[in-house]
């Protein structure tokens, strides 16, 4: 056969529905018999034996009062259709198989601020749902977990940046400013009116490493400023510049999820900023294409009461 005569297959074999009808009535010896054990109607199975009869050219079952037999071509197309059934329900047992490996693990990446704040609710809640999955976190900053992600070493990442990199697919699971604190014994405890954000981008900060979603939302906020000032301290995690900040060290930039206590303690202090723009989306992340499924998809759908 040419290639400009071919077919695609599902258009000359029957599909596997007709084929289990056609084998059920080689059992039971009836078209309402095998419409029953399927759960279809009689008049349904007779149109698909019929539709099957019209495709293959030959007639399969011969009917009367008494029952349904097969003809001899029947008792050969089902024969084939037997192997068919076969091969589908093996097919069928492997997808089971790869999807309960699938479901028995789930890894997840997340920046720091999503893994120490948000992300431990979210797992003791999927525990509850599969008690049976295996669950690894990697936290680390927005960069480390993109890469991640889109290496495959993560099934789900949860980042802080402005932007999502090419090659992955995302939505926002909740909304985030970054807040500027101070120790209660740092001037800017007592200022009223709070910094301009040109005083904030010339200030030396204690910051996060760059890579990270908040200095990257820091950054683009204050690019219009003259940029930021050589930090004063730059730390890899959310813990080590909070801790500097309380310590008194000078003024840091952290999401408000990491210092509502120690403002509510009044262990650091808010400093309003005028000017800039510090509000972000946080996001989960995954491959391009490839919606999550399983232990991933659930996890996800967790995030949406967080916003």
């Amino acid at each position: 056969m040419g290639d400009e005569e071919w077919v695609p297959l599902a258009h000359r074999v029957p599909d596997l529905g007709a084929l289990e009808l056609l084998l059920a009535v080689a059992r039971v010896g009836s078209l309402s018999g095998a419409a029953r054990r399927l759960g279809i109607t009689q008049p349904a199975a007779s149109s698909r034996i019929r539709a099957m009869e019209t495709r293959l050219g030959v007639a399969l079952v011969d009917r009367s009062p008494r029952g349904s037999t097969l003809t001899a071509e029947g008792a050969l197309v089902t024969d084939w259709a037997r192997r068919v059934v076969e091969a589908a329900e093996a097919f069928d047992a492997g997808a089971q198989a790869l999807r309960g490996r699938r479901d028995s693990r789930l890894r997840v990446a997340a920046s720091m601020t999503i893994a120490e704040y948000l992300l431990p609710g979210w797992l003791i809640a999927l525990r509850g749902q599969r008690p049976d999955t295996a669950v690894s976190l990697h936290a680390g900053n927005s960069a480390v977990v993109v890469q991640r992600v889109l290496t495959h070493e993560a099934d789900l990442g949860f980042v802080e940046g402005l932007t999502v990199p090419e090659g992955l697919d995302s939505a926002v699971i909740a909304q985030d400013r970054l807040v500027v604190a101070v120790a209660p014994v740092h001037p800017w405890a007592r200022r009223t009116r709070g910094v301009e954000a040109a005083e904030l981008a010339a200030t030396p900060l204690i910051l996060r490493e760059r890579g990270s979603g908040t200095r990257q939302v820091l950054d683009a906020a204050l690019a219009g400023h003259g940029g930021l000032a050589a930090p004063l301290l730059e730390l890899a995690s959310t813990t080590a510049v909070k801790a500097a900040a309380l310590g008194g060290a000078g003024p840091c930039v952290l999401s408000e999820l990491a210092v509502v206590d120690e403002l509510a303690a009044r262990r650091l202090v808010e400093v309003p900023v005028s000017g800039a723009e510090l509000g972000r989306a946080l996001r989960a992340v995954w491959p391009a294409g490839a919606r999550p499924a399983g232990p991933a998809r659930d996890l996800l759908s967790l995030t949406r009461g967080t916003s």
